[in-house]
């Protein structure tokens, strides 16, 4: 009766945990990746206005990481030491105010100057929640909860496309450009939920008023002893994140993922643009299709990873998916295939946001306490470099060349090469984690 007991215990403060925290998060990191991918439809008319080259554009798209790099290690200690309710919701307030700041851009030094200042505003926000979700979920519904939470990646990008062109007709009403309309609509949401989020959201299971006291305390006991396992393997002060080689091996992996998410996002509607004579609403439709398609990704590999404990084969699985898929669209483009194209996007896309509830399962194995929030934000930190590689590359070869065929060659071929390091991985690291 015992374990019965527990079992009925234990889904019904999940269940509650889910109900009441996943929504506001969840739509929390749509509206951090709206605002974080939005330049790429604000370009459709951004670009001409302010005469902005497609170098000068992916080094603006790109330059977000680089501040988002330089302050993601510092924001997740801070959030440590504040808790998260208040520091994720001070991260959401800046950057909604920085990302309504980018309408009022002039030209190109302004243009990059708020991007550094949007990265630098976000960073900490999405490792921040990677680790507040340890607070409340066992590992053995991590990898479910977080294709949960990711999900708000091609949500927002499915979303955001139809909506982020429609507001591009916004053009002229009250003497602003319809990107100026886009920046300030979707920025304003942010500020408002950040104030929520402060008001809304407890810090840990202690905290939570809709759970008693016999949840709360079975609820932290199983997370306390998950930590206190993992803390006896490797430690939980701050210097063992820097010292455990896996959280190098991941940041190299997560490279590939972010170089092909953000370099594909930030592009994907001007590619498409030159496939045909498609209106702006039509691209932002046509753009949609893959992030629909990698919604259900997102869900199955979070699933599958969680029922048959393998995450290690559904992160490799991921990205081979994700390599083979830009490659054949980058050939698929310069036949001016489009329809394939875009069917060639759609696997790389379930690819691309398959990644995360595998990848994202895996630090929370070997590290706790500090250790994990600083490892967590060193992955996510280095990883997010790719948001700089990816668009700036991308943007110089379709100067150079006048196409965008060799920019999703390279894209497939970092996916390529991260397959054979996550089969190093697996090699090395998948009998540790499995041990009791």
């Amino acid at each position: 009766m015992g374990s019965q007991h527990n079992d009925h215990l234990k889904a019904a403060v999940i269940r509650k945990a889910f109900i009441k925290l996943m929504p506001i998060l969840l739509f929390s990191y749509v509206l951090s990746y709206l605002d974080r991918v939005n330049i790429s439809f604000a370009a459709l008319t951004m670009m001409e206005d302010l005469a902005l080259s497609a170098k000068l554009f992916g080094y603006g798209t790109g330059i977000f990481f680089i501040g988002y790099f330089l302050f993601e290690v510092p924001s997740n200690l801070l959030l440590t030491k504040f808790g998260a309710r208040k520091w994720i919701s001070r991260i959401m307030i800046t950057w909604g105010m920085v990302s309504v700041g980018m309408a009022f851009v002039q030209g190109e030094m302004s243009f990059l100057v708020m991007r550094f200042l949007l990265g630098a505003a976000e960073a900490g926000f999405f490792p921040g929640v990677i680790l507040y979700l340890t607070f409340w979920f066992p590992q053995e519904f991590r990898a479910r909860i977080i294709s949960v939470f990711m999900l708000s990646i091609p949500l927002s990008l499915a979303i955001g496309a139809p909506l982020s062109t429609a507001l591009l007709g916004l053009n002229g009403i009250g003497g602003l450009h319809g990107w100026q309309w886009l920046f300030i609509i979707e920025g304003l949401p942010t500020i408002i939920v950040g104030l929520i989020f402060l008001f809304v959201m407890p810090d840990r299971p202690k905290d939570a008023k809709w759970l008693n006291s016999e949840e709360k305390t079975y609820l932290q006991g199983i997370l306390d002893a998950e930590s206190l396992k993992v803390a006896k393997k490797a430690g939980t002060n701050v210097s063992m994140a820097f010292k455990h080689p896996i959280v190098w091996i991941l940041a190299i992996i997560y490279i590939s993922n972010v170089t092909a998410n953000i370099g594909l996002s930030s592009f994907l509607p001007r590619i498409i643009k030159e496939q045909g004579t498609f209106t702006n609403m039509q691209i932002g439709w046509i753009t949609s299709i893959p992030y629909f398609v990698g919604v259900l990704g997102s869900l199955a590999f979070g699933f599958l990873t969680d029922k048959y404990k393998k995450p290690f084969i559904f992160l490799l699985v991921a990205i081979l998916l994700t390599g083979f898929g830009l490659i054949f669209a980058g050939y698929l483009y310069a036949q001016t295939v489009i329809a394939m194209a875009i069917i060639s996007v759609s696997v790389a896309g379930i690819g691309i946001y398959g990644f995360k509830a595998p990848f994202w399962s895996l630090p929370s194995m070997f590290l706790t306490g500090a250790a994990a929030a600083t490892g967590i934000a060193m992955i996510n930190s280095i990883g997010n470099l790719g948001g700089f590689i990816g668009p700036s590359v991308i943007g110089y070869v379709r100067d150079a060349t006048g196409s965008y065929a060799s920019g999703l060659y390279f894209l497939g071929g970092l996916s390529i090469f991260a397959s054979l390091l996550s089969m190093f991985l697996m090699a090395k690291y998948s009998k540790i984690a499995q041990e009791d």
